[in-house]
């Protein structure tokens, strides 16, 4: 730790040490429930709420997403910490996950991507060939404004994974040769995927993943630097050892033949009249989705393992008329989604 106090003044150390300051003061803010995580972690694969089994789907859409749209990393780590926020505060039935995952995939994408990258709410309803409106979507994502209380700039474990690996490069030249950045990225998302994670701090998180790739390198000046992080961010060995043994388990999990795993492949889809009839037909057909409950929030005083329902509204998620605009069907949409779909299978 010595070594890094004395170049701080003298190099982008300073700066780098600064920012995990702030960071480390702000992680807990932006943590899901406890509470609201140990009701999800007790819900049965057969209840009408929302299992870990189903959450973690809901990631993996999200991860499709992002690659499908050319998003970035980050855009699906905030989704993600906005999808668990939420879900710890609020008793979500599965009829509405799907509008959720798009609601806070597409706030992460406004708050993160430039203006020219964020999808727009048709785009993402007929690519994802989601069956409510474009109406639905805002009003669940004014649902989730208003019970995270705006707060969507959060600090994820994706800035501290860049944060430390920064630090790790302002110490070693080494580190720039060894240290990817966008495989510790890749195996972030991967982590991200699994809901036991949820729990994780985001600091704790990012320096396990740090931790096993500089395990793997063998690199003792590395390791040295990474004690120090470990110290300057106040972090236990236990902690550490604990993370660090969840995360090894899952990235071995991730790189096991029977994990399948996105691919590059160019997108090809041949649809042949049948299945446009079929696509074009669903496309129109919104059924009758129940009302979004919307009032109640978590109670301290109820017990650990319980949520609160939202409580019912007087409109249903599609009692909301269509636009103009999306009542037609163009060629380029059944395109969209046949791509789309095609992805799907591939990831």
């Amino acid at each position: 730790m010595k070594d890094l106090v004395s170049h701080e003044h003298n190099n982008e150390a300073y700066k780098l040490l600064k920012q995990i300051n702030q960071y480390l003061e702000q992680e807990s803010k932006f943590l899901p429930r406890a509470s609201g995580l140990s009701a999800i972690e007790s819900t049965l694969e057969n209840d009408d709420c929302i299992s870990p089994k189903l959450r973690d789907a809901k990631v993996e859409d999200l991860r499709s997403l992002t690659r499908f749209f050319g998003c970035s990393t980050e855009t699906f780590v905030l989704a993600v910490n906005l999808l668990d926020r939420f879900l710890s505060l609020m008793k979500v039935r599965p009829k509405h996950l799907p509008c959720l995952g798009i609601s806070v995939f597409h706030l992460a994408a406004k708050t993160i991507e430039g203006e020219c990258n964020i999808p727009s709410a048709h785009d993402l309803l007929r690519i994802s060939h989601c069956k409510f409106t474009v109406s639905d979507l805002k009003r669940m994502e004014k649902i989730v404004y208003e019970k995270l209380n705006g707060e969507f700039k959060a600090v994820t474990a994706l800035h501290f994974l860049h944060l430390y690996h920064a630090l790790a490069h302002c110490h070693t030249t080494e580190g720039k040769e060894f240290l990817i950045l966008d495989r510790l990225e890749a195996q972030l998302k991967a982590c991200s995927c699994r809901f036991v994670f949820s729990r994780a701090k985001p600091s704790v998180l990012a320096l396990s993943l740090l931790t096993l790739e500089v395990e793997n390198l063998k690199s003792v000046d590395l390791f040295e630097i990474i004690l120090r992080v470990q110290k300057h961010s106040k972090i236990s060995h236990c902690d550490l050892a604990y993370w660090r043994e969840l995360v090894s388990k899952c990235l071995a999990d991730y790189s096991s033949p029977e994990c399948c795993k996105p691919d590059n492949k160019k997108l090809v889809w041949i649809v042949s009249r049948r299945t446009a009839r079929h696509l074009q037909n669903s496309y129109y057909s919104v059924p009758e989705l129940p009302t979004i409950p919307e009032a109640g929030c978590f109670s301290e005083t109820e017990s650990e393992d319980s949520c609160e329902e939202m409580s019912c509204g007087e409109d249903s998620l599609s009692s909301s008329p269509r636009s103009d605009n999306e009542g037609e069907f163009f060629p380029e949409d059944l395109l969209q989604q046949s791509k789309w779909q095609n992805f799907c299978f591939q990831t």
